[in-house]
């Protein structure tokens, strides 16, 4: 009888086990199915740390994360913007979807049995998903950013009185397209909202001509020149030029006739080598160099008479010159004492009614027909190409332009154009000066040339004429002012 206790005692303890043990794992497996609902511990999505919530939850934070505004710095200035503004969209659902896949994807009772034995899941990592509309986040940078807080540069302005210019002010520009790599990483990012834009400096840009004109103007004015300047500047690089005409304060319509006087020995050279044929024998080189280099009228004309015509070399000079398209430029005759007139030339320049400076009947020319010629040399010898190919094809070959280049670069003498460049400035040209055959006095003055500059190559001439007295010094010192200002204009803050 007491066996029979015993056994119903164990039977009901065994029972009562069984039963806890269900208990147990009811318990667990209640315990393990919420657990599972949420996401483990370590788990991310976008960034965004989501352990231990559900779905719903954790698409709740993501949400909270990715509104927060972002701040853009434009320098000093900060300011907040919405995502949404920015064309920023959070691709949510799909996130959402892959992450729960990515956390069911282990079978139940498998993962059950890991959570019994203390075997926790992985971590889950789920990247971004999300659209961005750059081209909406484009037109709020250009609209309301750019459009208020960009800076034009403030350009270089004349000194009265002076030869230089004021400093101009950097500009200031917002980088569209740096700033929208920027941003949309920032915007991709639940932590790092802060942005500066990135923003680029333009430089001071250059006065424009008319300054550079006015600028002239008042050095004319400050060296008290009551003559007729004219000046006529070519930006090598870009083509651009000027042309100022002025006296006592007016200015006068360009293109005036002034005497050429040695100037026009530039035309000749360029005869000369559209006659010749590669390479210039010795003889005619030796009279080109004391042309070019001494000014030696006797070389002018025993290049004429040798290498154009005994008698009418002159004519050969001014009809080459029309060919350029020169009209204004003309030699008609020797430069010998007693030369016969070959030809009077009535040109547009010297036949205006405003004006008459009674230039030389023998050569004349104008700033700006001077300052194309130099200009066509120039380009000749940068590529072979330009009015020289086209006017005379296969006359003219680039290294005899070269060789004019250098013949012009010999006349080196410290004084007008060159006398207000700084030291060590390549410059090649042609000087001008002479004493009227009446009273023996200076009333005319010249200069063309080309520059070579930091800032650019340019041409520069100038054409002087006073019914009164030039004093040399005087007419040197205006020169030198006004060459100045134009080199000042090409090398702005150098």
């Amino acid at each position: 009888m007491k066996h029979l206790k015993n056994f119903s005692l164990v039977r009901w303890l065994s029972l009562a086990l069984i039963a806890g043990g269900i208990l147990l794992l009811v318990f667990q497996l209640v315990v393990f199915s919420r657990l599972r609902s949420s996401f483990s511990p370590g788990s991310t999505i976008a960034g965004v740390d989501v352990s231990g919530l559900d779905i719903d939850q954790a698409a709740d934070r993501l949400t909270q994360a990715y509104s927060v505004p972002v701040e853009l710095h434009y320098g000093d200035s900060s300011f907040q913007v919405k995502p949404a503004t920015l064309g920023f969209s959070l691709d949510l659902s799909s996130m959402m979807a892959a992450a729960d896949q990515a956390r069911a994807s282990l079978p139940f009772w498998s993962a059950f049995w890991d959570y019994l034995f203390n075997r926790f899941p992985a971590s889950q990592d789920v990247p971004i998903r999300a659209q961005i509309n750059t081209d909406q986040m484009r037109s709020f940078l250009v609209s309301e950013i750019a459009a208020r807080y960009d800076q034009d540069p403030e350009p270089f302005s004349p000194i009265p009185g002076d030869t230089f210019f004021t400093a101009g002010k950097s500009g200031l520009s917002l980088d569209v397209d740096r700033s929208i790599e920027l941003i949309s990483m920032a915007l991709k990012s639940p932590t790092n909202r802060v942005i500066n834009l990135s923003i680029k400096k333009s430089t001071s840009s250059r006065p424009s001509y008319e300054n550079l004109k006015a600028l002239l103007s008042e050095v004319i004015d400050a060296n008290q020149f009551t003559g007729v300047v004219e000046v006529y500047v070519k930006d090598l690089q870009n083509g651009e030029d000027m042309q100022l005409a002025y006296q006592a304060g007016e200015r006068l319509t360009p293109d005036i006739a002034f005497s050429a006087l040695s100037t026009i020995k530039i035309p000749i050279m360029v005869e000369v080598y559209r006659v010749k044929d590669e390479p210039t024998d010795a003889d005619t080189f030796s009279l080109l160099e004391r042309m070019m280099t001494l000014s030696d009228n006797d070389a002018s004309d025993a290049l004429m008479k040798t290498v154009m015509d005994p008698n009418l070399g002159p004519i050969h000079v001014t009809e080459s010159m029309e060919q350029l398209g020169l009209k204004n430029t003309f030699l008609a005759g020797m430069f010998y004492i007693g030369a016969p007139i070959l030809k009077v030339y009535s040109t547009p320049a010297n036949t205006r009614t405003d004006i008459n400076l009674d230039p030389d009947i023998y050569n004349q020319t104008t700033a700006t027909e001077m300052g194309s010629l130099l200009s066509d040399i120039y380009q000749c010898a940068q590529n072979g190409e330009g009015s020289f190919a086209a006017a005379f094809p296969g006359k003219i070959s680039q290294n005899e332009c070269r060789a004019m280049i250098s013949l012009l670069s010999r006349d080196r003498n410290g004084m007008l154009i060159e006398s207000g460049l700084p030291d060590g400035t390549q410059i090649a040209h042609k000087h001008g000066w002479a004493q009227d055959t009446t009273d023996y006095v200076i009333h005319n003055m010249c200069d063309a040339s080309i520059v070579y500059s930091p800032g650019g190559n340019y041409v520069l001439t100038i054409y002087v004429h006073n019914d009164e007295q030039i004093v040399f010094d005087n007419g040197n010192q205006l020169y030198g002012d006004l060459s100045r200002a134009v080199y000042n204009y090409f090398n702005l803050g150098g």
